[in-house]
């Protein structure tokens, strides 16, 4: 249940703030996204969430703050949630729904690569083995697998130096 009074002191400081200064750091941080391979007007809203104090805005107010219609929100909405980006939850006493970022979410998003790495390893691992390891293309998908399998083990122990460093920063 989302505290009245938590709300309204995030809409306070929202108010408080540079909104052309936000909304150019939303387009800029959205833009970045968007060269990285995220869809434009997901990576808006995503980022739009995330410059929110709440991390929590309902359609109406992602469509007021970003100026485009509730059906760019809702296609937008439909592709980050069935990316685990965010997720969508009833607001208390009312029909709209909000839209939610995860809690960790920057850790879930690697766990999930981790998750795609692993399957693309196995495979690729398969691939080598089709073609031969002593063939020049079985080699160079062996090579890559390789690469896949470093990559996770680097990445599983990054991700646990980050809990580490959050518990540090007193983020926990």
């Amino acid at each position: 249940m989302v505290d009245t009074d938590v709300g309204a002191n995030a809409r306070d400081r929202q108010d408080d703030r540079n909104g052309e200064a936000v909304s150019r750091f939303v387009e800029r941080f959205a833009a970045q996204l968007t060269d990285a391979g995220m869809q434009r007007m997901a990576a808006r809203v995503f980022a739009q969430l995330l410059a929110s104090d709440g991390g929590a805005m309902t359609s109406a107010e992602l469509g007021e703050a970003l100026r485009i219609s509730p059906a760019a929100v809702s296609g937008a909405v439909s592709y980050l949630t069935q990316v685990n980006m965010v997720s969508r939850e009833r607001e208390p006493g009312s029909r709209r729904d909000r839209y939610v970022l995860h809690n960790e979410l920057w850790y879930e998003t690697f766990t999930r690569r981790d998750q795609v790495l692993t399957l693309w390893e196995k495979t690729l691992r398969e691939g080598a083995a089709t073609l031969g390891a002593d063939s020049p293309a079985g080699a160079r998908i062996a090579e890559t697998a390789a690469f896949f399998e470093f990559l996770q083990g680097e990445m599983l122990a990054m991700m646990d130096r980050w809990r580490d460093h959050r518990k540090k920063l007193g983020l926990d």
